[in-house]
């Protein structure tokens, strides 16, 4: 059983929980993910690490509200405790031999941004980010993301805080200001992450996405979090998460995320009602 030592909601639908999980918090590292259970007959899902504390034996994450588990999880509380939290799970992001950097992360998937920003920034590497969201209500981790980056940019679709626009119309300023980045890591909606690497690819600038898609074991064996990339099936849990953004198959990938729609909207429903009564 693993200790939530804080619980607070960053937004509307964004949660952020603190657990005390030593032996994940020991070797844990920037792009990893655990999978948790709320209880013994819950369903397994994959949460990225957002920070962790090695003295202290604890491990970060954040996560959206979108379904049943998530919102049986959002009810919990300082006190708390959850049945299972497995991991460091999936290759940590890799910062070797790189010296300037642009980290993009789009939505809840800025919470996946953060770790990447803030290795890099305690290696001492130059570090903008670019962090977007549809409006100023769902703008989260501000004073998180100006702590470890040089720059640090808020797009939102609407206008309404940071800049109007989207995080690709930013990056595409930078590119063409002379920022010279070495690398880009984008992490957020797939067609963010489809279109973050075209025009990286148009540059010739590296560019890693991190497909954090749907998992359950987490070893490569269930075959959901699978994906193309390069024309060979990869799975994100033991492969990735993190890949080379301009050999995905994204439209590959947002089609198989619909697959199910139906039967899971309809799954969330029946357990809803369960949490409800």
């Amino acid at each position: 059983m693993y200790e939530i030592l804080l619980a607070e909601k960053l937004n509307g639908s964004v949660m952020k929980m603190v657990i005390s999980a030593p032996l994940v918090a020991k070797k844990c590292l920037a792009g990893q993910f655990i999978i948790l259970r709320v209880d013994e007959v819950g369903e397994r899902i994959p949460l990225t690490i957002f920070d962790y504390d090695r003295k202290s034996g604890t491990v970060s994450i954040i996560f959206q509200i979108v379904g049943a588990t998530t919102r049986k999880l959002s009810l919990l509380k300082k006190g708390d405790y959850l049945f299972d939290f497995v991991g460091p799970l999936g290759n940590p992001t890799n910062t070797n031999d790189i010296n300037k950097v642009l980290v993009i992360g789009g939505g809840v998937g800025t919470a996946i941004a953060f770790p990447i920003c803030k290795e890099l920034y305690e290696s001492k590497k130059e570090v903008d980010a670019i962090a977007g969201f549809r409006n100023k209500e769902l703008v989260i981790l501000e004073d998180d993301f100006r702590d470890v980056t040089k720059q640090f940019f808020i797009m939102t679709d609407d206008g309404s805080y940071g800049e109007k626009g989207l995080v690709t119309e930013k990056l595409e300023k930078l590119i063409l200001s002379g920022s010279n980045y070495e690398r880009v890591y984008a992490i957020g909606p797939l067609p963010m992450m489809k279109f973050v690497s075209k025009v990286c690819d148009k540059y010739n600038i590296p560019v890693i996405v991190s497909m954090n898609s749907i998992m359950i074991d987490g070893t490569g064996m269930c075959g959901c979090c699978r994906l193309l990339v390069d024309g060979k099936v990869r799975f994100a849990c033991i492969d990735g998460p993190e890949f080379d953004g301009t050999k995905v198959d994204y439209d590959e990938a947002i089609k198989r995320n619909k697959m199910y729609f139906k039967e899971e909207r309809e799954k969330d429903c029946n357990l809803l009602r369960r949490i409800d009564e």
